[in-house]
């Protein structure tokens, strides 16, 4: 065996600070001496069962609640989790975790390597429904026993427990990007007996169980979420805040109201339109930095006449997304001509919209021969539908495309309904034109934004975008060892996303938080993760 063991010795060793009874700003304690973080978040999370969900704000809740076998420091550094080392084998086609001793769960069972063979044989087991399942397609089998009747069952999925702190986990091929895979909530372990006791209901505080740095202590929705330390976290001496109160905030403005009143210590986002404002009023607890995501619209290419590439073509073309970047968010997103960000790992250069540096009445001329060729103009209007999550960003955004659509006279119309809704929406299948959407990476390579728009991908696929070339290249790519082969043939596969236009390519995300100068150990990260456990309060 090749050895990759890492002894990390990442935690801070804060002296414990002494806080008053009652926190400055009109924030207070939950009792005398307790350290209470109020953060908001982006919404309300559909479910807490980490197998099944699939968006930042449960990523989030989830980062506090569960310790995978590695996790992203809060310097968006791949660390140990509850394996404290591991090692690779010479092929690269196996991991060996050594897992802590002192590992507990909140009830103060031991957190033991079969514990996870349950979890990700439950994850990939298709009664189980969950839509990331095709994250864990590296491992072992994953894929056959996921796609139900393809010839492998979950014995045989490439997970064992070598003895109850030695966990070995076979790939299918060597993954470069195994362990920041590892980091994401489908690698989370869950509880197995109190899945087997309580099924469903396993994520009702009253029934939850933790091996992270906090647990679920009340869950009220579109109030509150309630999380205190987890007194058996094999680190709890070091985990500084001692309850988290999380606020659903999808309504930024109010946020940032709520932020500048002393009600929060930290925000997910920031209202755009008020960022010059806030920045002027606020200095430098304004915080503003890259992010490895990109804001696009879903285009349902199963639908007419959005099967049609001319009008997917002409929709992009009119599409000004420097003014969008600029003036709707504030300077603080960068235009988007390809789907995969700035900064992706294990890639070079990214493919992009033939018309990136044409002029913007030259895009609209075409984009009316476009249409006209596709049989609208006038007295025969394009009618759309578009759909989006309910942030002020959001409807300014989408208030802006629509206007800038009708140059075309296209007429279009507008739903709208909070994030569980409508992830919930597009996840499932449901019926939409074109739909807001935005994907942050769960891992630094490119194939984590390719693999949306595989025609199997039913999950994240909501499109419905089906091209056999486009899937025989992602294959080819996960077959390629040679990392600058495999870049090359992803490269080809992003051109056709860029010609194609299965979804439209806004702007590449940065992430924006307001930050109280009392919140200590706060940093932003390419990977948006910022784990409570790693943070503390000044009185």
């Amino acid at each position: 065996m090749k050895s990759f063991t890492r002894q990390w010795r990442f935690l801070r060793r804060l002296r414990p600070l002494a806080l008053a009874a009652g926190l400055a700003c009109g924030l207070g304690t939950a009792a005398l001496g307790q350290v209470v973080f109020h953060r908001g978040n982006d919404g309300d999370p559909e479910t807490l069962d980490a197998h099944k969900t699939s968006t930042v704000s449960e990523a989030h809740l989830l980062r506090d609640l569960s310790e995978g076998l590695v996790i992203h420091h809060i310097n968006g550094e791949v660390v140990p989790g509850v394996a404290e080392s591991w090692t690779m084998s010479e092929d690269g086609k196996s991991y060996t975790f050594k897992l802590r001793a002192n590992a507990r769960w909140s009830n103060g069972d031991p957190v033991k390597a079969g514990d996870f063979v349950y979890s990700l044989k439950r994850i990939v087991n298709p009664a189980t429904g969950a839509k990331y399942a095709n994250i864990l397609y590296p491992i072992l089998n994953a894929e056959k026993i996921n796609k139900s009747g393809e010839g492998a069952t979950l014995d045989e999925l490439g997970v064992k427990a070598l003895d109850d702190t030695t966990l070995q986990i076979g790939l299918e091929r060597p993954t470069p990007y195994f362990l920041e895979l590892l980091t994401h909530q489908t690698g989370l372990p869950v509880h197995p007996a109190s899945v087997e006791k309580f099924g469903k209901d396993f994520v009702k505080p009253e029934n939850w169980v933790s091996n992270g740095a906090y647990t679920l202590k009340e869950f009220v929705p579109n109030s509150h979420i309630k999380m205190e330390k987890n007194k058996s976290f094999h680190d709890a001496a070091n985990v500084q805040i001692d309850t988290i109160l999380y606020y659903p905030a999808s309504d930024l403005a109010a946020a940032a109201r709520r932020f500048q009143a002393g009600e929060l210590h930290m925000t997910t986002d920031i209202p755009a339109d008020q960022i010059q404002q806030l920045r002027e009023k606020l200095g430098n607890q304004v915080k503003v930095a890259p992010y490895l995501g990109t804001y696009f619209l879903i285009v349902n290419t199963a639908k007419k006449p959005f099967d049609d590439l001319r009008v997917r073509r002409a929709l992009s073309l009119v599409i000004d997304r420097e003014f969008i970047a600029e003036e709707i968010w504030g300077g603080t997103m960068l235009p988007a001509y390809g789907v995969i960000p700035p900064n992706i790992g294990n890639y070079g250069e990214r493919a992009e919209a033939d018309f990136k540096s044409v002029s913007p009445l030259d895009r609209e001329e075409e984009a009316k021969r476009l249409l006209a060729a596709a049989g609208y103009g006038p007295g025969m209007p394009l009618r759309v539908q578009l759909r989006y999550n309910t942030t002020d960003n959001n409807r300014r955004t989408m208030i802006a495309i629509a206007e800038q659509w009708k140059v075309l006279g296209v007429e279009t119309s507008f739903i709208n309904t909070d994030g569980k809704t409508h992830f919930a929406l597009l996840r499932d299948g449901g019926d939409f034109d074109i739909a807001r959407y935005g994907w942050i990476g769960d891992y630094s390579d490119p194939q984590n934004f390719l693999f949306l728009f595989l025609s199997d991908n039913k999950g994240f696929n909501s499109g419905k975008y089906a091209n056999p070339k486009f899937d025989a290249l992602l294959q080819q790519g996960a077959n390629e060892l040679d990392l600058a082969k495999r870049a090359a043939v992803l490269r080809e596969a992003d051109s056709i996303l860029a010609t194609e236009m299965p979804w439209i390519p806004l702007m590449y995300y940065s992430s924006k938080n307001l930050v109280s100068p009392k919140l200590v150990g706060f940093q932003q990260n390419l990977r948006g993760a910022l784990p409570t456990r790693f943070m503390s309060l000044k009185p």
